[in-house]
């Protein structure tokens, strides 16, 4: 049952992207990201009151309103590199730094990385460095110790930075108890859709737009707040490594429709570069 809900929460995260990247095409990221997490908090508040009751510690709470803050700004980031670069390429890179968070966190705490995860951070450097190739040159790392910036892959840095703040979401949601339920993710979203709304106002960024581009946010918003409710569903039913494992592959399904509906296409060797990717994803979680 967890391997289900892990693939079930990876597809949906996967989609709830491909949504995000397709609305921020049309609207300014801020309104995309205030509009999806005001739904998903929506959902979640309609919802709560027909689930099993709870029992959340401050702790609890506390660990979900740093994981809603974390996670609203890794969303806004991964919206913003879709805008402006190849979701092909963002959602890839962004699993990686996601992944690598956790893995950080615990060696910091005293644990020692094994072989596999060893590799797997190799194979995601490697990877990262075949998906920043552009057609006529390598990398800007390799162009000397003051590189254009032009040279870098559209929306390559946003998806690093975006991948730092998703890693810190799903490491403060693991530290909330079986017992809290579904509260930590009801004050995350909370938080990050504060913030974001917060944000609108004061850059004045208008929350009306047209009928079809407000449906894919809701949408999107919608599919993420579920895929996070079956994240934490399975992290309590199974082996956390093997689901965080599961989940992290997201990347995948937002690559698959982007393929499929919008045409995107790779290089050859950002092609290998992006499988790498999700194999570093594997590797890292499952080492650690």
């Amino acid at each position: 049952m967890a391997v289900l809900l892990a693939l079930l929460s990876a597809a949906l995260y996967g989609a709830a992207d491909f949504l995000g990247g397709i609305a921020t095409r049309r609207a300014h990221v801020t309104a995309i990201v205030t509009i999806a997490q005001g739904s998903g908090l929506l959902l979640l508040t309609v919802l709560l009151p027909l689930l099993p009751a709870a029992a959340p510690t401050t702790a609890d709470l506390l660990w979900g309103s740093a994981a809603g803050l974390a996670g609203g700004i890794g969303v806004g980031l991964l919206y913003q590199g879709f805008a402006v670069g190849s979701m092909a390429l963002v959602a890839p890179v962004s699993a990686i730094c996601a992944v690598v968070i956790p893995a950080v966190a615990s060696m910091a705490f005293g644990e020692r990385p094994g072989a596999l995860t060893l590799g797997g951070m190799v194979i995601a450097l490697i990877a990262i460095a075949l998906v920043s190739q552009t057609p006529g040159g390598p990398p800007a790392a390799a162009q000397g110790p003051t590189p254009s910036i032009g040279r870098w892959p559209a929306g390559l840095g946003i998806a690093l930075m975006s991948g730092v703040a998703i890693g810190f979401f799903f490491l403060c949601l693991a530290q909330t108890r079986p017992e809290a339920a579904l509260w930590p993710l009801l004050v995350a979203r909370m938080a990050s859709t504060a913030a974001f709304a917060l944000g609108a106002v004061v850059t004045r960024v208008p929350l009306v737009w047209p009928r079809a581009v407000l449906g894919i946010a809701v949408f999107g918003g919608v599919l993420d707040m579920v895929a996070n409710a079956l994240y934490l569903f399975a992290a309590r039913r199974g082996s956390l490594s093997v689901v965080v494992t599961l989940v992290s592959l997201y990347p995948a399904s937002t690559v698959i429709l982007a393929r499929a509906f919008l045409g995107e296409r790779v290089t050859p060797v950002q092609g290998v570069g992006i499988a790498l990717a999700l194999v570093a994803v594997v590797l890292i979680v499952g080492g650690s």
